[in-house]
C-alpha cells in the first residue's frame, strides 16, 4: 500500500506550484500579443516577429500543459478524499509506487498509461 499522505503533500505542493504558473504565463501571452499588435511586425519576413510568435506559442503550449496537468492533480486529489488514489482506474488493480513517484497524479498503471482498454477484475 502506498503512503496516500506523502503523495497528498507531493499534489498539493504541484497544484500550488501550477497555480503560481498560470498567471505569469497569461501575463507572457499577454504582453506577446501585445508587442505583435503593438508593433508593424510581419511574422514571415520580419526577424523580430518570428521571435515573437515563438514566445506566444511557446507561452500558450506552456499554459496548456500546466491546465491539463492542474486538472490532473486535482482530480488525483479527489481520489484521496474518496479513497481510490493509488488504484488504476482501468483494471482496478494498485499503481506501482515508481510510476506514483514519477507521475503522481496518474489514474493508470503502467499497463493501461497508454490508453490500452482493459476489463476490472
Amino acid at each position: 500500500m502506498v503512503d496516500v499522505e506523502r503523495f497528498r503533500i507531493l499534489l498539493e505542493s504541484e497544484r500550488a506550484r501550477k497555480t503560481l504558473l498560470l498567471p505569469a504565463l497569461r501575463e507572457d501571452i499577454t504582453s506577446a500579443n501585445a508587442a505583435r499588435h503593438n508593433s508593424n511586425v510581419d511574422d514571415e519576413h520580419d526577424p523580430e516577429g518570428a521571435t515573437i510568435a515563438f514566445e506566444l506559442s511557446q507561452a500558450a503550449a506552456l499554459m496548456r500543459q500546466s491546465t491539463a496537468t492542474l486538472a490532473q492533480v486535482e482530480a488525483a486529489l479527489a481520489r484521496i478524499a474518496d479513497g481510490t488514489y493509488g488504484y488504476c482506474e482501468t483494471c482496478g488493480v494498485p499503481i506501482a509506487e515508481g510510476r506514483l513517484e514519477a507521475r503522481p497524479w496518474t489514474p493508470y498503471c503502467i499497463d493501461h498509461a497508454g490508453g490500452k482498454a482493459g476489463p476490472k477484475p
